[in-house]
């Protein structure tokens, strides 16, 4: 069959075409049309067609229709057994194409042509599994429709595709042909793309897929003869490299042909070219000039990587990145299936254990009740012996009763005790504190006592101060008319003095009036300690009744004086009265 076409590719195409002539889906296809096809598969395939060959293979059949099966024989034997790599796949396709289509295409609501129905149709046949009736399974789907979007400039959206996966789950995750043109024709996974962009995806996934075109585009080719640099369309495939005169491939202008010894190297500069590299092969070069260098080294790397593949042997990269998806899908079917098996063992087992285990069931009751009469006998005597425990039970259990009542009685009484030392010693730490404030209190009145008898004493010698300046300033007026003014430069210091003197005696009086509220102060907080005091000395023997009563100072009255360790101290004392005595020996000053 050659390396250029796949046999069973070859069958997908002709059972559509086979499904079409099904009219009313009955599985069968009438010998008259039969010959029609089988005609026509010859013609395009280009193989000498024996119309009487059809007539003698279904001489002993019946005149009705021949069904898929019975078909197949006659199509092996006489027509896919001769069949040459010198048809082209294209128009084969197309025929099979145009006999299906006709049939099965809903043409309604779709945004692409019919070419392009036809080339997802032989995408179709390609990525689809090889069982009948064709269906394409979701990874296939997905592989598809992602190359689609990434030749549309787009960007995949893994979420819409696992939403509609979900609602592939009612079609058992796959789709037929006719369902995969209208999911792309409709535009679900192309929103925003126009007809032109969504017609060019198509066709370049096409070109990749179905005429195995690696890569495309225009480079400089220098010529052999006239050595001039030309622009061509370069074609890259599996096994050449063809280059036209324009993209739309009607003029072509050679090929590269490529084997395992051909090799692909980067060239320096040079002629004013720039991006140059050759492609070598046994009887002459190519040198090329790319765009730009990016384009060069895709174009290098893809070369060498066909060149890789011819030299081991190996398929182009998506035809055999389909048969490992199709072999990883196959590993995991039979994965499933192995744990299928593995399921329907386990539970055949478990039925056997659930039989096993019904049969010692039953044993076990059997058991059971030998036992329970066993047992029933055994608690017949062990009753007998209960009742001749009971009585000397009966009588241990009311001794150790009265015994814990009388524990807990003492226990009770215990703890009593114990909250009543410890309410004794928590009035003794209170009565301590308000003893305590009391104390306090008494000093904080004698010292307020003190401060205020300073007061009155200072008062006191202001007073006979101003006295005595007034009967000086009496006396002064008094004097001759001759000293009268500097007698009256006199009283004017005099006064001045006066006016001084009065504001300190009134600053004493502001003093002495807040020492007087500082006393009723701490007599009022002496009243309140003595209060407190006695209530908790109350308290204390009403809980104790032998505590005496506890007096905060000496029995015999106190003496209240206006000295005393709260007042002032003796060297201030003097040091105050020095100062004052400068104050009155100083003359005024005169104003």
């Amino acid at each position: 069959l050659g390396t250029h076409f796949d046999l069973d590719e070859l069958l997908k195409a002709i059972w559509h075409a086979f499904t079409a002539l099904d009219v009313d889906k009955s599985g069968k296809v009438s010998k008259s049309q039969l010959k029609v096809l089988s005609h026509n598969l010859c013609t395009v395939m280009k193989i000498p067609h024996d119309p009487v060959s059809l007539e003698e293979h279904f001489r002993d059949d019946d005149e009705g229709p021949v069904s898929n099966q019975g078909y197949m024989p006659y199509l092996n034997r006489f027509i896919l057994d001769k069949v040459q790599d010198n048809f082209d796949r294209i128009d084969f396709n197309r025929m099979c194409w145009t006999l299906c289509a006709r049939k099965n295409l809903n043409r309604n609501h779709l945004l692409i042509s019919d070419d392009d129905a036809f080339k997802i149709w032989c995408i179709f046949n390609f990525l689809s599994e090889d069982r009948y009736p064709l269906v394409m399974v979701s990874e296939e789907i997905e592989y598809f429709l992602r190359k689609q979007t990434e030749a549309m400039g787009g960007s995949w959206i893994e979420e819409k595709f696992e939403e509609y996966k979900l609602q592939l789950s009612s079609k058992h995750q796959c789709l037929n042909v006719w369902e995969l043109i209208e999911l792309v024709g409709m535009g679900h996974f192309s929103k925003g793309m126009d007809r032109q962009t969504l017609s060019m995806g198509i066709n370049e996934v096409f070109q990749e897929l179905i005429l195995d075109v690696l890569k495309q585009g225009y480079m400089m080719k220098k010529g052999h003869k006239r050595k001039n640099w030309t622009e061509r369309w370069f074609l890259l495939k599996p096994n050449l490299i063809s280059y036209y005169a324009s993209e739309d491939l009607t003029e072509k202008k050679g090929d590269i042909l490529l084997d395992g010894n051909c090799c692909v190297e980067s060239l320096p500069d040079k002629e004013g070219k720039k991006c140059l590299f050759y492609v070598k092969c046994s009887d002459k070069s190519f040198e090329i000039s790319a765009s730009d260098k990016k384009k060069k080294q895709e174009w290098i790397q893809a070369i060498q990587t066909c060149i890789t593949l011819l030299k081991v042997g190996r398929p182009a990269p998506h035809h055999e990145a389909r048969q490992k998806r199709r072999e990883l899908r196959q590993k995991q079917q039979a994965e499933q299936e192995e744990l299928e098996l593995r399921m329907r063992e386990l539970q055949t087992a478990n039925e056997n254990k659930q039989r096993e285990l019904e049969a010692m069931r039953k044993k076990l009751e059997e058991a059971a009740a030998n036992a329970a009469e066993e047992e029933r006998r055994r608690l017949q005597t062990q009753s007998e012996l209960q009742d001749l425990y009971r009585v000397e039970m009966d009588k241990e259990k009311m001794v150790r009763q009265q015994m814990e009542e009388q524990v807990a009685q003492k226990s009770s009484e215990l703890e009593q005790y114990l909250q009543r030392v410890r309410e004794l010693e928590n009035m003794y730490h209170r009565l301590e504190e308000a003893l305590e404030e009391e104390r306090q209190a008494r000093q904080d009145e004698e010292t307020v006592r003190k401060l205020q008898a300073r007061l009155l004493e200072e008062e006191v010698s202001k007073r006979a101060e101003l006295e005595q300046i007034h009967l000086y300033q009496q006396e002064t007026i008094s004097q001759t008319q001759a000293e009268k003014q500097e007698l009256e430069r006199e009283r004017l210091a005099k006064e001045s003095a006066l006016q001084s003197a009065m504001q300190q005696l009134q600053q004493l009086e502001a003093d002495r009036r807040g020492a007087l509220e500082q006393y009723e102060e701490v007599m009022k907080k002496l009243a309140d300690a003595a209060n407190n005091t006695k209530s908790w000395k109350d308290k204390v023997v009403y809980h104790e009744g032998l505590m005496r009563l506890i007096q905060p100072g000496p029995k015999h009255p106190q003496k209240i004086t206006n000295w005393g360790p709260a007042a002032f101290t003796e060297k201030e004392l003097s040091l105050r009265e020095k100062d004052w005595q400068e104050k009155k020996n100083r003359p005024p000053t005169p104003q």
